[in-house]
């Protein structure tokens, strides 16, 4: 599930900009769903002296609905905190980093993780399942990180109750040919069925080479179901869950000058969220995209005429003539794409 830079005032906001939700049971783990939400898009491995980093001002947050309702029956919510060593020296790292609590690294991170909501709640009440948790470095290159995976490694923790966690900057998992879907729909290998025609080509993957920062969760299944069990009958009302990743700001942030500082106060507002691929993307009108990125998946409703009608439906048949006479002659709502993207498949 996947929509990079989907908003143009996300897009803005990169270090609050959701990339990436994955869902699936643990085939490592029988017993265990691994929930994966990605951050930050675009990013250059060699973007030094300042790295790319979660930010501490942000709160990230992994949302599950378990009831039908497209409401957060349970959410894990992540805050990082970041500190600066040496605060006289321009550099990420003053050494070799070999192992994550050198402090060869300056500016390490590290984040807490808390529980909302869950089986049998009748209130959503937070519960604090660790903090101090460490992030693994950036990458920097060989000379500063001669094992990476190591460190990696190291920054995978145990929760309590079982499953485990992990935040940290890993290779952007999804392959889309970015330069020219957007560019008029192109399609390169049927470049030449295409209005404007060009050579046909391979497709090119756009985020090859680029990272993103991963937070990746694995708790037992019972933690996630309405019941608090693992359901055994897949066509259960039980058994099935809704996953969507969301990222918050400070209603209010005040600048200092004279310090180069910010406060920040208000509460919190919804900037980011991701489930369903491309849905803000590629359905939702510019004008209404920073709205739908500010509202929670039951209210989405009034985003379903651009389901039922969607805008490429009408632009692919004129941009590749005769290539979709089907398409181009069907003129009902697209139920079929309401009970993919909004109501659930039965």
């Amino acid at each position: 599930m996947s929509s990079h830079r989907e908003a143009p005032e996300i897009s803005k906001d990169p270090s609050a900009d959701s990339t990436d939700v994955f869902a699936f049971r643990s085939a490592d783990a029988p017993g265990f769903v691994t929930l994966v939400a990605n951050f930050i898009p675009f990013q250059l491995p060699y973007g030094g002296p300042n790295f790319f980093e979660f930010a501490d001002d942000v709160v990230y947050t992994i949302n599950i609905s378990n009831a039908g309702k497209s409401k957060a029956n349970v959410s894990y919510e992540f805050r990082f905190t970041t500190t600066i060593r040496n605060p006289k020296t321009f550099l990420y790292n003053t050494g070799q980093i070999n192992n994550i609590t050198d402090t060869t690294w300056n500016r390490p991170q590290t984040y807490s993780v808390t529980k909302y909501g869950g089986a049998g709640q009748s209130t959503v009440r937070p519960v604090v399942l660790g903090s101090g948790f460490l992030v693994p470095p950036v990458n920097v290159g060989p000379r500063s990180i001669p094992d990476y995976p190591k460190l990696s490694a190291q920054a995978i923790t145990k929760l309590p109750g079982g499953g485990k966690v992990f935040a940290g900057q890993r290779s952007d998992p999804f392959y889309v040919d970015l330069g020219s879907v957007f560019d008029l729909a192109g399609l390169r290998p049927f470049n030449q069925a295409h209005v404007i025609k060009l050579q046909n080509q391979n497709g090119v993957n756009g985020l090859q080479g680029l990272n993103v920062h991963s937070i990746v969760l694995q708790v037992p299944i019972g933690d996630l179901t309405l019941k608090g069990n693992a359901p055994t009958d897949v066509l259960g009302a039980d058994s099935t869950i809704g996953v969507w990743s969301t990222a918050s700001r400070s209603r209010s942030t005040v600048r200092i000058p004279s310090t180069g500082t910010s406060t920040s106060s208000g509460g919190q507002v919804q900037v980011s969220r991701l489930a369903n691929p491309l849905f803000n993307e590629v359905l939702v009108p510019m004008a209404e995209k920073d709205k739908w990125n500010s509202l929670a998946p039951d209210q989405d409703s009034q985003f379903a005429k651009y389901v039922d009608r969607p805008e490429l439906s009408d632009l692919l048949p004129v941009l590749y003539p005769g290539v979709f006479p089907n398409l181009a002659a069907y003129k009902k709502p697209r139920a079929d794409l309401d009970a993919i993207l909004l109501t659930g498949i039965p």
